[in-house]
């Protein structure tokens, strides 16, 4: 006779289907178990965590950094390529500047997007508040655009305020006071770094400062509209044209530059970055020198702010002996 697979019992059936009953349901919930456990733990490890510290711009992460160490976390969300004066924040970084512990903000109306969003107050640090009153507003400046911000105007309040660098060096004070508020438990070393950083950009101060009696001398043309608190710092008098270092000079840019130079005759012409040999060429032929002094808004290709702001004031020396 063949061989007859006999039923199970009854009972064995129910126990069977009642434990793969379990074993879906515990299946399908699993993930949102997980889930739950993931939420209820995020609370902890934010708190656990160091300190979020957001910026404005990249001279700000520089002196954070310098200031705090490895006390607080900071986060300077612009991207390379544009100028953070003009960057559009999207949602996300929107909310990461929310919800941070400490927003430092560079003041002289530098982040425009600032005014179309609400950031908690208690949280933001205006750095160049101390100086408010003597802020440079600037008028009838032409509409450009340069990088993926699209066009802008530097009409209004002059925003470069780091490269004079007495004013710096109060931007520095702002970040260190706040930072010690933040964080009680590092002040000891947060002050030291403070005036250790202070140090620094005085001694720049007082470089550049010895420069301005050769300075005030020379008439000087800008490729662009940023270096007012420098010319105003260390006796500079400078009229600014719209080039971007990587152009090479059209014709239209040489007789704009010529317009100026019948009034204004100027001999050397001061670079945000390096500027292409072309337009080297073409200014050494109408009697013009070039000088890079790079604002270093934005992180540097190579080095950080100190070592680039080095190399401007070694540069400015070297064209002003």
């Amino acid at each position: 006779m063949p061989y007859q697979m006999q039923s199970p019992p009854l009972h064995m059936n129910k126990r069977t289907l009642l434990f793969s009953f379990l074993a879906i349901v515990l299946a399908g919930c699993k993930p949102s178990a997980e889930k739950a456990a993931e939420t209820a733990t995020a609370p902890t490890a934010v708190k656990s965590g160091k300190p979020q510290v957001l910026v404005a711009n990249y001279p700000l992460q520089y002196f954070a950094q310098r200031i705090a160490g490895d006390a607080v976390d900071v986060r300077f969300l612009a991207p390379k390529d544009e100028d953070p004066a003009f960057w559009q924040p999207d949602e996300a970084a929107i909310t990461a500047f929310q919800n941070a512990d400490l927003i430092l903000m560079n003041g002289a109306d530098y982040s425009k997007w600032a005014d179309k969003v609400t950031l908690p107050e208690s949280k933001v640090v205006d750095t160049s508040a101390s100086f408010s009153k003597t802020y440079i507003e600037v008028r009838d400046a032409s509409t450009h655009s340069h990088g993926p911000g699209g066009a802008h105007s530097h009409n209004g309040i002059a925003f470069t305020t780091w490269i004079d660098f007495k004013q710096a060096s109060m931007q520095a004070q702002a970040v260190g006071d706040a930072l010690a508020g933040l964080v009680p438990a590092a002040k000891d070393s947060i002050t030291k770094n403070t005036e250790a950083l202070k140090d620094e950009l005085e001694a720049f101060d007082d470089r550049m400062s010895a420069l301005s009696r050769r300075l005030v001398q020379h008439p000087l043309v800008a490729s662009h509209p940023v270096y007012h608190y420098l010319a105003r710092r260390y006796g500079m008098n400078v009229k600014s044209v719209l080039w971007e270092p990587d152009t090479v000079l059209d014709e239209k840019a040489l007789n704009d530059l010529n317009e100026i130079l019948a009034g204004h005759r100027a001999r050397w012409m001061i670079w945000e970055g390096e500027p292409s040999k072309d337009s080297v060429d073409k200014l050494a032929r109408l009697g013009l020198q070039s000088v890079v002094f790079d604002p270093c808004g934005n992180v540097p290709e190579s080095g950080d702010f100190m070592t680039v702001m080095k190399a401007n004031v070694e540069a400015m020396e070297k064209a002003f002996p």
